[in-house]
């Protein structure tokens, strides 16, 4: 857990104040890039955003590559990618310029529809908010009447893909999924993306005690971020944020029932690095099909440095073909 003073030194580099009644206010404010599908300018990734729920203001960003409206393309059909975004369950949106060039980029390289989604933050939405909104949002976009999903996306070729907390986000939106099997036809799952997920534990891994004072992601804010996402009074130990305990395990053998692939990367940079090893193995060792990327650099390296970010979707692209067969 986290001290008073380590707490206040930490709200000061986020920007954040946490309120008494369990707010948070934000000073830091992000880039956004807003949503266009204008076919006249010239970008070779329209997007536009659609509302699943209103009540909890969530919403998607679709992704779509602008080679779908030539005719030649037109009875091509995409692999569709569900990405849920980074921030430690506290920050950023779907919105914020990192995020969103690196899906335009992703789904320009890739050739697939991309579904950001806009999920509820904590603390004011602690876990499992975010899990809920994310299998929300699963159902929502199988069973979406949009045009560009209908006519773009192949729904038998569908992945769930998220970064460090929304990689987090992806895996127990899996896990619930897999447990509904039929739930979610026609959308058929081939596969997770992992990318640096942001799991923890009480106990530190080698890698979260060398890079403690890492200047990226140093551990006391990965601390103060779960202090503020998890169920108020739970520990590191929690379903929420450790794979190994509860019946996760088990549930892991369900993955594997499934035939999904799963891909899990990470940066030896980043203190999370251990965290997303140990994930693998374990899931390994239940019987799911794993492919690794461990590459040199810091936590979420990709959305500042365009070679590396091209590096990983390359990556991607192998993953999904070779998911395919």
């Amino acid at each position: 857990m986290i001290t008073e003073s380590e707490f206040l030194d930490v709200c000061k580099q986020l920007q954040i104040v946490v309120n008494d009644g369990g707010s948070l206010t934000r000073f830091f404010r992000d880039p956004r890039t807003p949503a266009t599908s204008d076919p006249n300018l010239p970008i070779s990734v329209l997007t536009k955003d659609l509302t699943i729920n209103q009540s909890n203001n969530t919403w998607v960003r679709l992704f779509l590559p602008r080679k779908a409206l030539d005719h030649h393309h037109h009875s091509n059909k995409f692999p569709l990618i569900v990405f849920f975004h980074g921030g430690g369950f506290v920050y950023f949106s779907a919105a914020s310029t990192l995020f969103h060039d690196f899906c335009s980029k992703m789904a320009a390289d890739m050739g697939a529809v991309v579904a950001s989604v806009e999920y509820r933050l904590a603390p004011e939405h602690r876990l499992p908010a975010a899990f809920d909104d994310a299998v929300e949002a699963l159902h929502w976009i199988k069973a979406s009447p949009d045009d560009w999903l209908r006519d773009f996306v192949d729904y038998s070729n569908c992945y769930v893909m998220g970064s460090s907390s929304g990689g987090t986000i992806a895996y127990h939106a899996g896990l619930r999924v897999a447990e509904e099997v039929n739930d979610l036809k026609p959308m058929k799952i081939k596969g997770l993306i992992l990318c640096q997920p942001f799991f923890g534990g009480t106990q530190r891994t080698e890698s979260e005690v060398r890079l403690e004072k890492n200047p990226v992601i140093p551990m006391c804010w990965c601390d103060l971020s779960r202090e503020l996402a998890l169920p108020v009074e739970a520990n590191c130990d929690h379903e929420y944020s450790n794979p190994t305990v509860g019946g996760q395990p088990e549930k892991m053998e369900k993955i594997r029932e499934m035939g999904w692939k799963v891909m899990v990367s990470g940066n030896r940079g980043d203190p999370l690095v251990e965290r997303g090893r140990e994930m693998a193995r374990l899931m390994e060792r239940k019987g799911v099909k794993v492919v690794t990327d461990f590459e040199e650099g810091c936590h979420g390296v990709e959305f500042y440095d365009d070679s590396i970010a091209s590096k990983l979707i390359g990556v991607l692209k192998q993953f999904i073909s070779s998911s395919e067969d």
